[in-house]
């Protein structure tokens, strides 16, 4: 009876020891974010808001989600897995990853930085040259000229991100070990498709028209999508520009635009470079465990 009762308790200690363990409160924390991601954040009460409130919102949700992939290659769990795998195709991307996100974010602040350049010269030649009709209408084709050149560049961001969000995890992995690398691969590809929208949105209409809009639109309640264009204050800009430079528009109504752009592109463009210095962090220590 007691050999009985000893193998039961054996084989009862070795039931126990295969049961997976409770996630690590900082994955847990990532998934959290995840889903925030995946869901709207305006607040359910309101009829319509801003593409810009909603993309500003998830910037801030995503810098807390690296604050928390910072803190997660930190644990012991996910250095192991690392430096045992080091040499397999599954690191490497990782590795990749992270420098592909530092690219999207650099491609991403760069047409904020461009647009709001040649808003600021725009509104102050408008102040300048109150009376000056033929000059100011130069000026303003001059800047849908350098739209074009971001839209070009925002093109080919575009086309270098495809293949990132195509990367999917693999399934397969169902060890803790891979579940966590899986994790990280999943954060990167969900960043890559938060890049791929605020690059569309800072694209104006055009972009938007032709299908870029498909993230943010799946972000939103579409109960609550008035227009794509009507809440993408750089297609406002753009549309006010175009009739501007062809029919001599309302001056106050462009100058009212670019003062709402300006304010647009200063939220996203904080957040971008939050979450810039943040993506530099893990990059380093991505490098730090994978080369000791």
């Amino acid at each position: 009876m007691e050999g009985s009762s000893l193998n039961i308790k054996i084989h009862n200690h070795a039931r126990s020891n295969s049961l997976p363990s409770k996630p690590h409160p900082i994955i847990l924390q990532c998934n959290e974010y995840l889903a925030m991601l995946g869901a709207g954040c305006a607040s359910s009460d309101s009829t319509t808001f801003s593409a810009s409130l909603l993309l500003s919102q998830k910037l801030s949700i995503l810098l807390d989600l690296h604050n928390c992939v910072e803190n997660l290659v930190q644990l012991p769990l996910t250095q192991e897995a690392l430096v045992q795998k080091r040499r397999e195709k599954w690191v490497d991307e990782l590795l990749e990853g992270s420098l592909m996100l530092l690219d999207a974010c650099t491609a991403t602040k760069d047409a904020l930085i461009h647009t709001k350049e040649c808003s600021r010269e725009l509104q102050s030649i408008i102040r300048r040259r109150r009376q000056g009709q033929v000059e100011l209408t130069l000026e303003v084709k001059k800047f849908l000229t350098s739209r074009k050149v971001v839209r070009k560049a925002i093109s080919k961001a575009l086309e270098n991100l495809k293949g990132n969000i195509a990367n999917k995890c693999n399934p397969s992995m169902i060890n803790q070990e891979y579940q966590t690398v899986n994790l990280l691969k999943e954060i990167q590809v969900t960043t890559f498709a938060i890049f791929e929208s605020l690059l569309n949105f800072i694209s104006g209409s055009t972009q938007l028209k032709r299908g870029g809009w498909s993230l943010v639109s799946k972000l939103m309640n579409s109960k609550r999508i008035s227009s794509n264009t009507e809440e993408n204050e750089f297609a406002k800009v753009d549309d006010a520009l175009q009739f501007f430079a062809f029919n001599m528009g309302n001056i106050d109504d462009l100058q009212n635009k670019l003062l709402r752009l300006g304010s647009c592109i200063q939220d996203l463009e904080e957040g971008l470079e939050s979450l810039f210095r943040r993506l530099i962090k893990i990059r380093v220590a991505l490098l730090n465990i994978l080369n000791h």
